[in-house]
């Protein structure tokens, strides 16, 4: 009995109930034949946004597709190149397809083809399974996804605190500012406020901070504030820098080093950021440019040297690996925050990701609060996609849940041509273990060939 219960509760999602008797009724839910189901094609298009959105379509022989999406501001062809070596493969064989494509993944934008197919996959899987794409890589722990909003910045204190007043009008509940050290040069009337380096001095610091308080008045002392974007800053500075805003408790200090050492990315080096974070209480946080956990985050997250991390799924691995990631992060103790500047295609994979984690997750960006035609981009949600500061994750839509609007989509194209053939990424581009033939050998016999292929 125990053993019919626990096949019961491990399908239960793949069957749909009819009226009638239990066990005369059911049937299983598929939209494909799984075990015959092959990737036939990809193809691309860009959106032109504030930062481009380049989308990507893996098409099937069975008619189902799944919505992927490259890294903001970066290319459609670091996935694209990856097409020849998906077709002919199982979608569903999500695990073996990733594995065989890391080897082509980096940091920064080149992550962004891994992570593009990776959604990709989720999204067919969920469509054949019937199962929202949370389903596949977890249990759901949040119903909501809270969001933080990010604002660019003015000179003027008052202008600025303004443009977040605005955000906390929209019903943001968490909010994050541009800081950077350049903007007290368009401040005429200071002096002495830069170094060389275009590094706050001391006195720097204090106009600096003039921009938090301001901000602080507006949102409230115990309202979520983070801030980035700071300038080109080594560890002393990083260290300065962190120890004028504890006065002012943020939620985070993000990416504050900027130089690389020992040859590393600055993102990558936890020993200079284990040195910052151990020197103050201000919340370190980094990581929008990293790809994957081993070779990635777990040297951050083992030494404990930053307390948040800041995964990007489009650049991170999509949605297994990302929630590799936040699981070790969670045995680790770090807080996990989300940076996303992309479309929907690559928010709603964030956020199933972060249903499935624990109570680390702090919040998700979203970088086109001023963009009015962001959520027009896709159907089939409920709208305003983001109430209150919150993104509501689909229960009852497969996969993904949505689908793309092709007439606003086709509106702001970057180029002409929407998921048009993509003949040109038929054949091999990046290096990779081939079989075939013919080539030149030695038969058994010790007689060279020049044209005879081996079976």
């Amino acid at each position: 009995m125990l053993r019919s219960a626990a096949a019961a509760a491990m399908f239960g999602p793949l069957f749909k109930a009819t009226e009638g008797p239990v066990s005369a009724q059911q049937t299983v839910n598929r939209n494909s034949a799984p075990s015959t189901l092959k990737i036939t094609d990809m193809r691309a298009c860009r959106v032109a946004a504030n930062y481009d959105y380049p989308l990507i379509k893996i098409y099937t022989n069975q008619g189902v597709y799944g919505l992927g999406e490259v890294r903001d501001a970066g290319v459609e062809g670091i996935a694209l190149i990856l097409k020849a070596h998906l077709v002919g493969k199982n979608p569903l064989n999500i695990e073996q397809n990733l594995r065989m494509i890391r080897q082509f993944s980096n940091h920064g934008r080149m992550g962004g083809g891994f992570s593009a197919v990776d959604m990709a996959l989720h999204d067919i899987a969920g469509k054949v399974y019937n199962v929202p794409a949370w389903r596949l890589i977890g249990n759901k722990n949040h119903d909501r996804i809270r969001i933080y909003a990010d604002t660019t910045s003015h000179w003027d204190p008052k202008m600025y605190a303004e443009r977040m007043r605005k955000r906390k009008e929209m019903g943001l509940t968490f909010f994050k500012m541009d800081l950077q050290s350049s903007i007290l040069s368009e401040r005429k009337e200071l002096t002495g406020v830069l170094n060389e380096r275009g590094v706050c001095t001391e006195k720097g610091l204090g106009y600096l901070c003039e921009y938090i308080a301001a901000i602080r008045d507006v949102i409230g002392p115990g309202t979520p504030l983070a801030a980035d974007h700071f300038g080109p800053l080594n560890v002393n500075d990083s260290i300065r820098y962190a120890k004028a805003f504890e006065p002012y408790q943020l939620s985070w200090a993000e990416d504050l080093l900027q130089i690389g050492e020992r040859n590393q990315y600055p993102y990558l080096n936890w020993q200079a950021y284990k040195t910052i974070s151990d020197a103050t209480t201000t919340p370190v946080n980094t990581g929008e440019d990293i790809f994957g956990l081993e070779g990635g985050f777990k040297e951050l997250l083992d030494h404990r040297a930053v307390d948040v991390i800041h995964p990007d799924i489009e650049t991170s691995g999509g949605l297994l690996e990302t929630k590799r990631i936040a699981d070790h992060a969670e045995l680790c103790g770090v807080r996990v925050a989300m940076h996303h500047a992309g479309s929907p295609i690559g928010g709603f994979a964030g956020y199933h990701t972060v249903a499935t984690m624990g109570n680390q997750f702090l919040a998700m960006e979203n970088h086109a609060l001023d963009m009015p035609w962001w959520q027009d981009l896709v159907t089939g949600l409920p709208k305003p996609i983001i109430e209150k500061g919150y993104v509501k994750v689909p229960d009852d839509r497969p996969g993904l849940g949505l689908e793309l609007n092709d007439a606003v989509i086709k509106e702001h194209l970057r180029r002409p041509g929407y998921f048009e053939p993509t003949p040109h990424f038929d054949d091999v581009l990046v290096s990779g273990f081939r079989t075939g033939g013919p080539w030149p050998h030695y038969d058994e016999n010790g007689k060279w060939c020049n044209c005879v292929s081996y079976e």
